[in-house]
């Protein structure tokens, strides 16, 4: 099975190609820092199975160079390999396409497992990710969509509209439908409230 790390930590790098090099039939063919880097690198080499971690710097992020590494012409299976693990982080991921979705604190025979697993077309949740989506399914609650994910996170970081719209490219009227959509799902009349239920609620980092 041949493996792609896309991680932007070349310390976490090393230490899976270490891991994964000692493993029988399993082989390290690349390695990319960057999201783009990462989507080129599955081009070329073809691999059987992508790590690819969430957030990857400057470019773009996890999710998204998943979503591009399975639209190309013969698409490996992608098996996130990440820190985080709030909801939305981890329906972003699935929604991408993702085979898999592990924490790095995982042991190494879990890891082992879950590349072999994903090789195969199985899906893989670590236990930790396991739990919190059975508990989606148990407790629906508030739902939000990718977009409204992504405008929350922005609201996080204390950008205004005006930023918000020219970050993503859309207009100042959208980014207020959007926050009218978001504070009534969230059930909160304030940006302010609006932050802090969604991070109560796991839903943004």
């Amino acid at each position: 099975m041949r493996v792609l790390l896309v991680d932007d930590h070349p310390v976490v790098r090393a230490g899976l190609r270490a891991l994964l090099t000692g493993q029988p039939g399993l082989e390290v063919i690349g390695e990319a820092s960057t999201g783009e880097e990462g989507v080129a690198l599955a081009a070329a080499l073809r691999p059987d199975v992508v790590l690819m971690d969430l957030q990857l710097g400057p470019g773009i992020d996890g999710v998204t160079a998943t979503e591009r590494v399975l639209a190309l012409a013969y698409p490996p299976r992608v098996l996130i390999l990440t820190t985080y693990d709030t909801d939305a982080d981890i329906v972003r991921a699935v929604a991408a396409g993702a085979t898999g979705y592990l924490l790095k604190d995982a042991p190494p025979e879990e890891l082992f497992r879950a590349v072999r697993a994903a090789a195969a077309g199985e899906t893989v949740l670590s236990g930790p990710v396991a739990s919190r989506l059975a508990r989606r399914v148990r407790e629906p609650g508030v739902t939000l969509s990718p977009r409204e994910v992504e405008i929350l996170q922005l609201l996080a970081e204390g950008l205004t509209n005006e930023q918000i719209a020219g970050r993503l490219f859309i207009s100042r009227a959208t980014v207020k439908t959007h926050l009218v959509h978001i504070f009534g799902k969230l059930g909160v009349d304030s940006r302010t409230a609006a932050v802090t239920t969604a991070m109560e609620r796991r839903l943004i980092r």
